[in-house]
């Protein structure tokens, strides 16, 4: 498993700049927004989604404000109706639990089998707030290395104008 640890040293390895925040665990945007971590820069929610037939699967990645209708969601992405991947599928696919939901965790994606889908408001952030894999700790990174790092780990990614 690709954890917390794991991601600073892949990020050091790979002199990809970042800061780290350390913090309580948080579950919710509203605990972030409590503890003033999304003051420093664009916060991402993570929604770990599958499609109807439960065969393919889709973090969709937007910043906090943004208000996302799965009724519709599907139609943007060109997927069948689209539900809450259960937890038990998200310890499967990104190996992490509720509450943890990171585009990192798409590293544990070792078969690329989850497509990260992009709000395209995040093309040119320089500050985009996720986890390491882990909600006690946030972690600053440009958007444009965030999508270089998923995209060489090899799964698909898009970027969807929402």
């Amino acid at each position: 498993m690709i954890g917390k640890k794991e991601i600073y040293e892949l990020l050091n390895d790979a002199q990809i700049p970042y800061e780290s925040m350390g913090h309580e665990a948080v579950y919710t945007m509203e605990e972030m927004d409590r503890l003033g971590i999304t003051k420093k820069g664009t916060v991402c929610k993570n929604l770990f989604l599958r499609d109807v037939k439960g065969k393919k699967h889709y973090l969709v990645c937007v910043p906090e404000e943004r208000k996302i209708e799965l009724k519709t969601l599907h139609e943007k992405i060109g997927s069948t109706k689209l539900s809450f991947a259960s937890a038990e599928r998200l310890e499967k696919y990104l190996d992490v639990q509720q509450g943890c939901v990171s585009p990192l965790g798409v590293l544990n994606d070792d078969v690329r089998n989850v497509t990260v889908i992009f709000d395209s408001v995040l093309l040119g952030e320089t500050q985009v707030g996720v986890h390491p894999n882990d909600n006690t700790a946030t972690i600053w990174i440009s958007f444009e290395n965030l999508y270089r790092l998923i995209r060489e780990h090899g799964n698909e990614v898009e970027i969807v104008v929402f």
